[in-house]
């Protein structure tokens, strides 16, 4: 039985979000791996001329040219590309889901004040591009055109009366301190979705960048771990 595992990045991103457990995944197993990069996305944003559609189609594809070379398909989706997952699921055939900081919901306001304020006094005292804030926002604030925000939102929208018909497992993985993604999504999603076999992780010091948080390895071995009690 060969296993295959499909990588969604999230919205503005690339594989570049989820290299880590990737990395990890082709290091513990001797799955089929596969992570594509979404219209308009990447090392270079380009997003002005595509649509929410694409990335599903996009999506589509990638998990279609996969179905060819494997018997079985886990997805991974990290914000966008958890929400991206989901539809996924519904239109497919899929072994099991994991959901790293699901962007189901919006801008979690309180934490983003908090990170726009440590960026504040780094800018004062001229430290401001060694914020880490500030590297991971700094193009995305300046390449993302408004069209594609509409867009992304479009995309939420569109999934959100669908969570409560996903039925696969499902493992969510969640930072407390995610700048972006409200914590309470995760929980949300939880109980929304009508699956039997579901796991809530959560990374008390992860922000939105899951796998790059410093409990990393942890939930990365209890995701893992989820995926092979579902073969």
């Amino acid at each position: 039985m060969k296993i295959g595992v499909l990588l969604l990045h999230g919205f503005t991103g690339g594989s570049y979000e989820i290299k880590s457990f990737s990395d990890y995944l082709e290091q513990n197993t001797s799955w089929t791996i596969e992570v594509p990069i979404l219209s308009g996305h990447g090392e270079k944003l380009n997003l002005d001329l595509f649509t929410a559609e694409h990335w599903l189609m996009d999506a589509e594809i990638a998990y279609k040219r996969l179905s060819k070379k494997v018997d079985e398909i886990f997805i991974v989706g990290f914000s966008m590309g958890g929400i991206i997952a989901m539809y996924l699921a519904l239109r497919y055939k899929v072994k099991g889901l994991v959901l790293l900081s699901p962007a189901a919901r919006y801008i979690r306001t309180k934490q983003l004040v908090v990170d726009l304020n440590d960026l504040f006094l780094d800018f004062m005292h001229g430290d401001y591009k060694e914020n880490e804030f500030f590297r991971l926002y700094e193009r995305k604030v300046i390449d993302v055109p408004i069209s594609a925000v509409k867009e992304f939102t479009r995309l939420v929208h569109k999934m959100s009366p669908y969570y409560e018909k996903i039925k696969v497992p499902v493992c969510i993985v969640q930072g407390d301190k995610d700048e972006l993604v409200p914590y309470t999504t995760a929980s949300y999603l939880y109980h929304k979705i009508a699956s039997r076999k579901k796991l809530l992780i959560i990374s008390p010091e992860g922000k939105h960048l899951i796998c790059y948080c410093k409990d990393a390895e942890k939930w990365f071995k209890k995701a893992l771990a989820f995926l092979y009690s579902c073969k």
